[in-house]
């Protein structure tokens, strides 16, 4: 059942995540900056909301916030590269408009944030539960 939770948790929190990263990726577009740094900039909002969610509600961390951080950056770094690198493909090479090929890049992106959030970042830490429950 609490995998079933978190998941439904992860969706909603996704899709949050998902709107800040379109939102702010359009309003860069619409300012006319390039699409590779207009989903650069979208990136750096939408992993700072991610982690926020991502701890708080979905996955309930009490890992050290500063290392957490720093782990959950490093991970969405390589969500960018592999992002950008399929825009440059699908706009750049395909020829295909902004917006959709933002949406495609996205069902890729969305799956492995997802692994990398469950099994790398937010891995229950055993010494945190073994001293909760020694102090209870």
């Amino acid at each position: 059942m609490k995998t079933k939770k978190e998941l439904i948790a992860y969706l909603l929190s996704g899709g949050i995540t998902t709107g800040v990263n379109y939102l702010l990726y359009a309003g860069f577009m619409y300012l006319h900056l390039p699409y590779l740094t207009a989903n650069s900039i979208a990136w750096a909002g939408a992993v700072l909301t991610a982690y926020i969610l991502n701890r708080r509600w979905v996955f309930r961390s009490e890992n050290h916030v500063v290392r957490e951080l720093a782990s959950f950056t490093a991970m969405r770094l390589l969500t960018l590269l592999a992002e950008n690198a399929l825009l440059w493909l699908l706009i750049g090479r395909l020829g295909l408009l902004p917006i959709p090929a933002k949406v495609l890049v996205s069902i890729v992106t969305v799956s492995g944030n997802y692994v990398l959030c469950k099994y790398g970042v937010f891995k229950r830490n055993t010494h945190c539960r073994e001293r909760k429950v020694i102090l209870s």
